[in-house]
Formats: C-alpha cells, structure tokens, sequence
C-alpha cells in the first residue's frame, strides 16, 4: 500500500510543523556545533603552541643540539620524550635547520627527515594548523628554536591527537541532543495540540475540499439575488457580495474596511451593525426599501441578509391608493344614483331648465380643478395623480386645492419621484385630517421652482406635529398607524426624506398658521442642472 501525503488539512499541518521544528533544530544544532569545534581546535592548537614555546625555552634542548647528533638514545630526545609525557602531547619533535629529527615518538625515526614542510618555522614564524602526520590527524604547533644568542639553530614541532579534540566533541554531543530531543518533543506536543484545534475548527476536511468550499462560497454569495455582508467584531467588512453593494450603494470596494467608513449614520448602518434589533427590519437606503436580518457568529462578528422590497412597497402603495379610488368610486356610484334621481325628478316635473343647471353645478367644480392641474403641473403622472387624490379626499369630505404659487414645469425631475414624494404627503395629511373630524379638513398642495431649487409642500389643518417628533417621524419604522397586512408602516415620509437627500436637499415639518402641519421638501439645483437638457420653462398659459 502506497503512503503519501495526507489530504486533511490537520495532518498536513502536523507533519509540516514536525518537519519545520525537527529541521530548526538540526540547524541550531549544527550552527552550535561547528562554532564549538572551531574553539576546540583553537584550544588544542595554543595547546600544542604552549608546550613547544616551553620545549623551546628549555636551554637542554637547544645545548643538546649544538652539542650532540641525532641519536634515539641522545639528550634531546630524552628531555623531548620527558616533556611528551608530563604534557600528554602526542609527539614532541626536535629538527635542526636541514629538518632532521633529534627526537620522536617513534625512535626509528630519529635522523630521517620530518614529514611535514618545515620552512615556516625555520624562517622564524609560529606555524598553527591541524594536519596529517606519520602519526596521523593532529592539532600541531611549530616554533622556532634558537640559542642563547638568538641564532636560529632549528625547530620545535609538537602535535594534540585530534582524536582528544573529536573526544570533547563527542562528550558535549549528547547533552546537546538532550536539549534538542526535549525541543523536539515540545514543539512535537505544540504541534499536536494545534493540529487537533484545527481539525476541530475544520471538521477533518482536505485542503482541496477548503479550496472547492471558498471557490463554491464566492460563486453562491455573488449568483444569489439577496445581498450579504458579513462583519467582524470591530464592525470590519469581511465580505460583501454584488447584490449588498448595489442595494446599500457602496461605491468603494468595501471589503477590509470599517463599516462607518463606507456607510453614513442612518438605521441602515444602525441595522446592520445590531443597534437595531428584531426580525425582517425595514430600513430604507436612498430610494430603495430593504428588508435586513442580522444573524451574529460565533467570534463574535456577524451576517446580515437584505432583500430589495422596493417594488412590493411602491406596488402596496398603488393597492391602497387602487383601493382608495374604489372606495371613492363606490361612493360616488351611490352619489351619482341620488343625483340621478333629482335629475330624473326635475324632469317628470317638466323642469328641465333646473335640472340643467344642476348637473352643470355639478361637474363645474370638478372639471374646474381638473383644468387647474393641467394648467399648473406639466407633468402628466403628477397631475393624474393629484386627481386621482382630490377624488379620494372628496370622499372623505376634505377639500383637495393647490396653491396660488404653483406651476411645476416638465422635464426638471424624475416624475416617479415627485409622485413618491407628493403621494407620501397627501396619503399622509388625508389621514390626519380624515381622522381629526374637523369641521372643514382641507389639505393644500404647493409645488413650484425658486432661484433653480424645485419646492413641494403639502399642508393640512389637523392637529399638528409635536415638535419633540418632528424628527422621529422621519425614521424608518415608525408610525402612529395599524399597519396593513400586505405591507409595513413608518416608510412613507422616510422614502421622502432619502428622496430629498439623494438629489442632495432635505425634508423637514413646520407648524402651519392656524393649526395644523406643513411639509416641505426641496429638491436644490434642479434647474441648473436640467437646464443643458431641456429648451426652456414653461410658464402659465403655454403650450407644453
């Protein structure tokens, strides 16, 4: 059976730790050893120079040199041998100039030529070195030898066995793999320990499998239609996919930075970090409703999904104000059967006369309004919308009118916009004053353009806003209203306020004169900006 490297990323990590530790030592090892060989040989060689400097000193020595011939029995060898002995040197060699031993370990030898160069020493320089000799490896030492004149008369070679040196190697050897076995065995229990954490944290999976894993994780997080971003536990982005980016408008790449950094305040960044709590928060980001669920994570960061709920948010605005006109039509449907009936009445009294006059009464005021639309808002979507509000608030008894002030021109903004934010407040004023029982509700719309800045503002005679929440009423969520089953409340007026600050103005609410409240939404620069795109406003009176 072939044994080859483990796919698990636990045991690739052991062995890879065991092999990084066994190698570190081995290296340490070896970088102690060699400096400590250098220094036993430095050691044995000023050995071996110490006892020729003292044989060299010895004036036997060089007496017996001028004085005798090389002989095995002669003086020099025996106060050589005598100081090989007392030393422990492994030879003591005398040598006259010509290199001639007078002395060696080996009697023999004596009067045969030394093996080794001698020139150094015969020149007059201390030669240093290990080298091979007749008696093998050893740590050697030449000095020269002269007179009481100072006359060179010959040399002093002595010699350390190397085997002494590779002893005192040896004999420290063991206590060093000691320390390295303890080492090893404690980085072996450290790599142990690390591996089994990492098999835990990785459930036993190979590394291909981790890599099949991230490669399937970032396909599926940029394939799904939902946005996800995940945070760490300083609120850092560790990962945002395509549909996060696009719903909550991040421009910059995101990933690796902190939240503030990429988000502005708002409850969306107040979500999204858990300021916020709860299941399927609304939240509003610029002109898109998003629904966040936020799941924490074990260290200590966190999850967070959204889904854009945009379009099902504008499509439960359309059912309510569908549901409005129904409700309208219904009425009317009843109120036109009555005025039919006085019709039919003034006829069979043969008063046609009156009964002329009274359905043109009737559809006077309403093609009068209608008329004034038309004349004062060139765009068609806001206009049909304002009709379709003054229907709804004649069925609820509130009267509908718009401002001496207004004329809103074509083409300045996004008409879908105007109709978000107009739709928003008049919803808004018509259930305030349809709720308060005034004795005559009315609601007032004003839309108009001043020093290239488009103005709206809607106002009512209810009761009021209390200054304390005219903030609040701003935030996403929060609303006085039962919410209805197809769609959440306390959206409205904070899509309008992300509207304003999207074109770069803002939303606020006044108290109006008399009673009740005004709100004003400004949208700045609008006409210079549409000004290179559009041949000229039109006034009151032209044709669009």
């Amino acid at each position: 059976m072939r044994i080859g490297w483990p796919r698990q990323v636990f045991a690739q990590v052991l062995i890879a730790q065991l092999l990084i530790t066994t190698g570190v030592l081995l290296l340490l090892t070896g970088l102690f050893l060699q400096p400590l060989r250098t220094q036993l040989d430095d050691q044995a060689e000023h050995q071996a120079l110490a006892i020729a400097q003292t044989t060299t000193a010895d004036p036997a020595i060089a007496s017996g040199l001028l004085t005798s011939a090389p002989d095995p029995r002669g003086p020099v060898q025996r106060q050589a041998e005598r100081t090989r002995r007392a030393t422990g040197a492994l030879y003591v060699v005398v040598m006259d100039l010509r290199g001639i031993r007078w002395s060696h370990t080996n009697v023999r030898k004596v009067g045969h030529h030394v093996s080794t160069d001698p020139s150094l020493a015969l020149h007059g320089h201390v030669v240093l070195q290990i080298d091979r000799g007749t008696l093998g490896t050893s740590a050697r030492a030449k000095v020269p030898l002269r007179d009481r004149s100072g006359e060179m008369i010959g040399a002093v070679s002595v010699g350390i066995a190397y085997s002494g040196v590779q002893e005192h190697l040896m004999a420290a050897l063991p206590g060093l793999l000691r320390y390295a076995g303890t080492a090893l065995a404690a980085g072996a229990c450290a790599a142990l320990l690390v591996a089994r954490i990492l098999r835990k944290r990785t459930h036993g999976v190979s590394v291909g499998d981790i890599s099949a894993l991230l490669s399937e994780r970032e396909a599926m997080l940029h394939a799904v239609r939902e946005g996800v971003i995940a945070l760490d536990e300083h609120e850092r982005v560790r990962l945002v996919n395509d549909e996060a980016a696009r719903l909550l408008a991040l421009q910059d790449a995101a990933e690796g930075r902190n939240l503030k950094d990429v988000l502005p305040p708002g409850r969306s960044r107040d979500v999204i970090t858990g300021q916020v709590t709860g299941r399927d928060l609304l939240t509003v980001r610029e002109n898109r409703v998003l629904i966040a669920n936020r799941m924490p994570t074990p260290d200590g960061g966190s999850v967070v999904t959204l889904r854009d709920r945009t379009e099902l948010e504008l499509l439960g605005r359309e059912l309510d104000s569908i549901k409005g006109l129904l409700d309208a039509l219904r009425a009317q449907d009843h109120e036109h059967a009555n005025r039919l009936h006085t019709v039919l009445g003034y006829l069979d009294l043969d008063m046609p006369q009156r009964a002329r006059g009274y359905v043109a009464g009737l559809t006077r005021a309403r093609r009068a309004f209608a008329e004034e639309v038309a004349e004062r808002i060139r765009i068609p979507m806001v206009s049909a919308l304002l009709a379709g509000k003054s229907a709804i608030a004649s069925e609820r008894g509130v009267t509908l009118r718009l401002s001496d002030r207004t004329h809103l021109p074509s083409g300045l903004i996004e008409a879908r916009d105007i109709v978000t934010v107009l739709g928003n407040l008049i919803d808004n004023a018509l259930d305030v004053v349809g709720g308060a029982r005034s004795a005559r509700p009315a609601v007032e719309v004003e839309a108009f353009v001043e020093a290239d800045t488009v103005v709206l503002r809607v106002s009512d005679n209810g009761p009021g806003v209390p200054v304390d929440l005219r903030d609040t009423i701003f935030r996403e969520g929060w609303s006085t209203k039962e919410s209805p089953a197809h769609r959440g409340r306390g959206l409205g007026l904070a899509m309008v306020r992300s509207l304003a600050e999207r074109y770069g103005g803002t939303a606020r609410i006044a108290a109006r004169a008399g009673g009740g409240a005004v709100f004003t939404v400004v949208f700045p620069d609008i006409v210079s900006r549409a000004a290179s795109r559009l041949p000229a406003l039109q006034h009151p009176g032209e044709t669009p």
